[in-house]
C-alpha cells in the first residue's frame, strides 16, 4: 500500500482483520506522484497482492493559486507507474478531495473520546459531509485548541481518533473512504 498517512493502516485492519500491510509513506504529494511507481514496483516484487495509492487532492501547504486537479494527479501517477513498469490491475488509486482528516471528521464520537477527560467531557457532533469541509486539518486544529488548548498534531492525534472508532459506519458515508474500503477488501 502506498499512502500519505500511516493511520489509514488502522482503518484497513478494522476492515479486514487478517490483512498484512506493507506501507510506504512518500512524505508529500510531489514525492508521492513522482515516486509511487518505484514504490509500487517494489511492493509487487515483494509479493503484495493489492496496492492502494491514497493521496490528498489538496496538499498541506495550500499556497498554490490554482486549485489542484484530480485528473492531472491521476495522469501523473499513472505515468509514474508506467515508467516503473507497473501495469497491474491490482493497483488502485484513491484520491481524497481535501485531506485524509476529512474521514476523521465523520465520527464525532471518536473525536469526543480523544478530547474528553473524566472531569471535562467533550461532545463533538458528526460532520455530515466531511469531504466537503475545506481544510479538515484546520477544522480539527480548531476543535483541539478550543477543547484542550493544544493544536491537533496529525502524527499523534489522527491515530488516537482512529483507535477510538467504535465501527466504520460513519466513515462509510465518505465516498472516498467507501472506495478505499471497496478496493482494499475486494477479493
Amino acid at each position: 500500500m502506498v499512502q500519505t498517512k500511516k493511520y489509514a493502516n488502522t482503518s484497513a485492519r478494522m476492515l479486514q482483520k487478517d490483512i498484512e500491510i506493507s506501507s510506504v509513506t512518500l512524505d508529500n504529494k510531489p514525492n508521492l506522484v513522482s515516486e509511487c511507481g518505484i514504490a509500487a514496483a517494489q511492493l509487487l516484487k515483494d509479493g503484495c497482492e493489492r496496492i492502494l495509492i491514497v493521496w490528498d487532492l489538496y496538499p498541506a501547504w495550500r499556497e498554490k493559486k490554482e486549485s489542484p486537479c484530480r485528473k492531472e494527479d491521476r495522469v501523473a501517477i499513472l505515468e509514474s507507474l508506467a515508467q516503473a513498469g507497473v501495469t497491474s490491475s491490482q493497483v488502485y488509486l484513491v484520491c481524497i478531495e481535501e485531506e485524509l482528516e476529512a474521514w476523521l471528521l465523520a465520527d464525532g464520537r471518536a473525536i469526543s473520546s480523544v478530547l474528553s477527560k473524566p472531569t471535562h467531557p467533550v461532545k463533538i457532533k458528526d460532520t455530515k459531509n466531511p469531504e466537503r469541509v475545506r481544510n479538515p486539518k484546520k477544522t480539527l486544529n480548531k476543535m483541539f485548541q478550543e477543547n484542550i488548548g493544544r493544536p491537533y498534531v496529525d502524527r499523534q492525534h489522527a491515530k488516537m481518533i482512529v483507535e477510538k472508532l467504535e465501527d466504520l459506519n460513519k466513515l462509510n458515508r465518505c465516498p472516498t473512504f467507501a472506495r478505499f474500503a471497496e478496493k482494499l477488501t475486494e477479493k
